[in-house]
This record gives structure tokens, sequence and C-alpha cells, in this order.
């Protein structure tokens, strides 16, 4: 019986350190129209806006299964499929299918873009939410592909992207 309970104990202990889907969202509020926040932002070949980002390259626009590759500064790229694309709420859906964790440290992810209205009504909020797991998918991560390391990655990509964003909405550039 003893043994049984000590199986038990383990993978429970196993269960505990397995990656758990981490979850990170980021909104600003920006002083302009919803429609030309998602002027900006709702082509999915189009990732201009987004600091590191040098170059998006793909097909099929903004049909559902659409692809694009990134282009980061330092060469680096990311792929990316469309899954989810509603013009009329401002809202679309995408999944990275293939990134170095060195680049973000991530595997499984996914997130949305989404213009709502401001809470004055005035301008507009964007939303950038993404679910992941951490870039290190087993037991015991070194620390640059852990869950924090990827929220922290994630979340520092959100937060320049939509302050960048903000910036050149408000500055009329």
């Amino acid at each position: 019986a003893l043994d049984g309970a000590a199986a038990v104990a383990r993978i429970g202990a196993a269960w505990a350190h397995g990656p758990t889907r981490q979850k990170v969202r980021e909104s600003i509020e920006i002083n302009a129209p919803q429609e030309k926040v998602w002027a900006a932002i709702g082509n999915f070949q189009d990732m201009s806006w987004l600091p590191p980002v040098t170059k998006t390259e793909g097909e099929k626009g903004n049909e559902i299964g659409a692809t694009r590759r990134l282009t980061l500064t330092g060469g680096a790229t990311v792929d990316e499929e469309l899954y989810k694309f509603d013009a009329a709420a401002m809202t679309y859906s995408y999944r990275i299918t293939k990134v170095d964790v060195k680049v973000l440290p991530v595997t499984n992810y996914s997130s949305t873009l989404t213009v709502t209205p401001s809470a004055d009504g005035k301008g507009a909020t964007l939303e950038w939410a993404g679910a992941f797991y951490r870039g290190f998918p087993n037991n015991d991560p070194p620390p640059e592909l852990s869950d924090e390391a990827a929220k922290t990655a994630v979340s520092g990509l959100y937060k320049t992207g939509l302050e960048a964003l903000k910036k050149k909405l408000e500055s009329g550039s």
C-alpha cells in the first residue's frame, strides 16, 4: 500500500510541475476613432506598427488560414496563421506556427487583438490578449524558458506594440 501511495505522490508532484497555460492581457486607450485604430492593425498582412518587425510577408490576406512571416530586427522570423477574423467586431486571432524559443520563449501561442470604444466613448481601447505555454515544455525549465520568462516576454512585446501604436495614431503621422 505504501508503494501505491508513493507512486501517487510522485505522479501528483509531476503534474504540479508540468507546464500550465499562461495568459497575458494588455490594453491601452488611444485618443483616436475606433475605425482609425482598426485600420492601423486590422490588416493581418501588415504588422509594421510593432517596433521589432521590419518586414511582413504572407498570403491569403485576411482570410481564415492566411499566413504571414514576420522578420524582426536582427533577422529572426516568426510564422503565424490567422484563425479568426471579424472586421465588424474589429477583432482577429492568430497563432504562431513557428518561432525559435530564443526569440520568443513560448510554445502553443495564440493571441487576439480587439478594438473597442474607450471608457469615455471618445476614443478607442486596443486590447492584445495571448495564451501560451512556456518555451520549455518539460519539468525544470531553464530560467530563460520558464513561465515567468514567457509572461515577461509576451507582456513586454504587447506593451511595446500598444505604446508605439498609440504614439503613432495620436501624433497623426
